[in-house]
């Protein structure tokens, strides 16, 4: 377990410190290739311009670190397995080891493209099914069974697969939302990374857990130079890759083999653990969909009803927005650890209930007047 650890931190340090150090040369060559974003519209919070491609170094600094410290078949699965249990993890590790990089490089050439030049909804709605089909179907990545959550346990194979697609494409889509603020996204990110991260750890799972940490590594590193304030945004290229990530280890954790947890830790269930992680970003965005489905606008039209933009209004600050935030994560993580020996549907309805509250407490707060 000691030699697990080992290479989780490694992996995390190896892919901060690729960010630390090569970010600054990409900030350069941005400004000289005029590779920013410009404050032209209102709903935009920055007042000047900005690099946009900082998803470049969060790309290679995770293939980078997650290559390099991949653990050896030794090191897969539990010491205390037989050889078929041995042998089956293995294969998974490598399986989800080669389409996760399949789906990161496609991903980022989108993202990258998205960034520079632009991308038509369609060609990157086109781009993603191509992710989720390697992802659901041909890496069977797949939310299998619901554990009890709304009474719902093993799903038909066809059902498994299309809300596996929609799983991702939310995610992916949520992460990408709520990046408008300075260190929020990546800030959202390195918090359910950690939390996929340890969870899995725990599990005996290092293959993934690696995944996880070298992220959050990643993400420290960029946190560095996008804290308010920023001097590079992360852009699609980061957001799009961050977001598939995040939804590989959600749907892993939620199908995972529990018997090696600690007792105190298999109560938790795992699909409300999962959506706790992310509550944030599933959260916002259901409201933002929701608030402008009533307004009769496209669901992806840009706007400043997120709920970031009301901090920022109540006069919190670019730091006290994103940190309020933080708070916000960790305490709904916390909750789904308390509520573990609670009946899935009434941990669930606590969950949901503080999580939407706590997210509609800056709405009906009024706004600082002005001298």
């Amino acid at each position: 377990m000691k030699e697990h650890g080992y290479i989780l931190i490694l992996g995390a340090l190896t892919a901060f410190f690729v960010v630390l150090f090569t970010m600054p040369s990409l900030i350069k060559v941005a400004r000289m290739k005029h590779l920013v974003d410009e404050p032209s519209e209102e709903r935009k919070l920055h007042r000047r311009s900005v690099p946009t491609i900082g998803g470049i170094i969060i790309f290679a600094a995770i293939i980078f670190s997650y290559a390099l410290w991949f653990p050896k078949g030794s090191m897969i699965g539990s010491a205390d397995g037989d050889f078929r249990t041995l042998y089956r993890a293995m294969g998974l590790a490598y399986t989800d080891f080669k389409f996760v990089l399949a789906a990161m490089v496609l991903l980022f050439f989108i993202g990258v493209k998205d960034d520079i030049i632009g991308f038509s909804p369609v060609k990157k709605l086109v781009g993603h099914m191509v992710v989720g089909y390697i992802l659901v179907v041909m890496a069977d990545m797949r939310i299998k069974d619901m554990h009890g959550l709304f009474g719902v346990h093993e799903m038909p194979v066809t059902i498994s697969i299309a809300f596996s697609f929609f799983v991702y494409i939310v995610l992916v889509n949520a992460i990408n939302l709520i990046d408008g603020v300075d260190g929020l996204a990546g800030g959202i990110g390195l918090i359910a990374s950690c939390a996929f991260g340890w969870w899995l750890f725990m599990a005996g799972d290092v293959a993934l857990a690696l995944l996880a940490f070298v992220l959050a590594g990643a993400l420290a590193g960029f946190l560095v130079f996008n804290s308010h304030p920023a001097r590079i945004f992360m852009g699609d290229s980061g957001s799009l890759i961050i977001g598939a990530i995040l939804a590989v280890l959600a749907i892993r954790v939620i199908d995972h083999d529990t018997t090696h947890m600690p007792a105190n830790l298999k109560r938790i269930s795992t699909p409300l653990f999962a959506m706790s992680v992310l509550a944030y970003p599933l959260v916002d965005t259901l409201r933002v969909f929701i608030v402008r489905t009533a307004k009769g606008v496209s669901p992806f039209t840009a706007d400043r009803n997120h709920i970031h933009h009301r901090l920022l209004d109540l006069g919190l600050g670019h730091r006290g927005t994103t940190f309020t935030l933080y708070a916000y994560a960790l305490l709904i993580i916390g909750l789904s650890l308390i509520t573990r020996y609670w009946q899935p549907n009434v941990g669930f309805m606590v969950l949901f209930t503080t999580a939407v509250s706590l997210a509609m407490l800056p709405f009906v707060l009024n706004k600082p007047r002005r001298s």
